[in-house]
């Protein structure tokens, strides 16, 4: 006598298996291998898919995406600065790198990557030579300028703190809003640069932007109600060596401190609500503030 066929229930995935357990969203059946723990009882793959796909993606406190907690974006302006570093190395020689500038003899020299993309206001390269600068029309130094660096000392330096300060910044920001950061930052050291020295003093370093980044661990730490004492005396150490070096842009560094600050000062303070509109149009006032420096000093060298 053949047995009774099973009217236990199967798996709506796999037919062939019984399942005694539904899916608390659909209930329909689902065996083992089908089955995903959830807050209460289990669900099945398909209602997984559908509840991550409605699902609000977790944000930090500034409204950032939490991808930032991998630093892609503090890897990537690093991966940036070494990369036109040996761009440079590979165009001028390996003075490039170190042994020809100040320092006591320990930076690198000017190469023609680093004249293309310095902070130059309005000068010529070498006496009776063609006249170049921002004045000139070579609006890009103003951004190139903050990924350039006069050897491996220069760069090492910088990104030793943009290692340790673009991290923290990035996971509590999120990658889009750390890298608005960073550029408006670096552009404010480098337009404050431009605007206030000599007009045939060349600048560079992505130093303009990590002094915004150390601002912006004051405020940032501040708005989360965090202790900022031990930050002072990177500040205090940073400010001392760029008034006590030779050779060091201190319009740039104090440049890139303060719009580096009114940044962050958007970021972390925009109201909850419509706070990404709010953001973004505070870092667009920043920028055309910076922009219309620049042009108000350019309109005074070519008088």
């Amino acid at each position: 006598m053949s047995e009774a066929p099973s009217t236990a229930p199967v798996c709506y995935r796999h037919p062939s298996r019984e399942a005694n357990i539904r899916c608390t969203r659909c209930d329909r059946p689902i065996c083992p291998d089908c089955m995903h723990e959830a807050s209460v009882g289990h669900q099945c793959p398909e209602c997984v898919a559908e509840g991550k796909r409605t699902q609000r993606p977790a944000r930090t406190a500034f409204g950032g995406s939490r991808v930032g907690r991998a630093g892609y974006a503090t890897r990537a302006l690093i991966g940036v600065n070494v990369s036109v570093l040996v761009l440079s190395a590979l165009l001028g020689g390996a003075k490039a790198i170190a042994g020809s500038g100040g320092w006591f003899g320990l930076l690198g020299a000017s190469t023609s990557v680093t004249q293309w993309g310095e902070v130059l206001g309005y000068a010529p390269y070498t006496l009776g030579g063609e006249v170049h600068g921002i004045a000139a029309g070579e609006w890009w130094r103003l951004f190139t300028a903050m990924f350039l660096h006069y050897g491996i000392l220069h760069l090492g330096l910088n990104m030793m703190l943009l290692w340790q300060l673009g991290r923290y910044l990035e996971a509590q920001l999120g990658p889009i809003r750390f890298t608005a950061l960073y550029v408006l930052a670096g552009l404010g050291g480098n337009v404050a640069a431009y605007v206030f020295t000599p007009q045939n003093q060349p600048a560079a370093g992505a130093s303009t932007a990590v002094f915004g980044l150390v601002a912006a661990m004051f405020i940032v730490n501040r708005r989360l109600k965090l202790d900022v004492t031990a930050l002072i005396p990177l500040l205090v150490i940073n400010l001392l060596f760029t008034f006590t070096v030779p050779n060091i842009s201190v319009a740039g560094h104090l440049g890139g401190l303060l719009a580096g600050a009114a940044v962050a000062f958007v970021l972390a303070y925009a109201p909850a609500v419509r706070r990404a509109p709010l953001q973004a149009a505070g870092c667009a006032v920043v920028f055309l503030v910076l922009i219309a420096a620049a042009v108000v000093r350019t309109q005074g060298l070519l008088a």
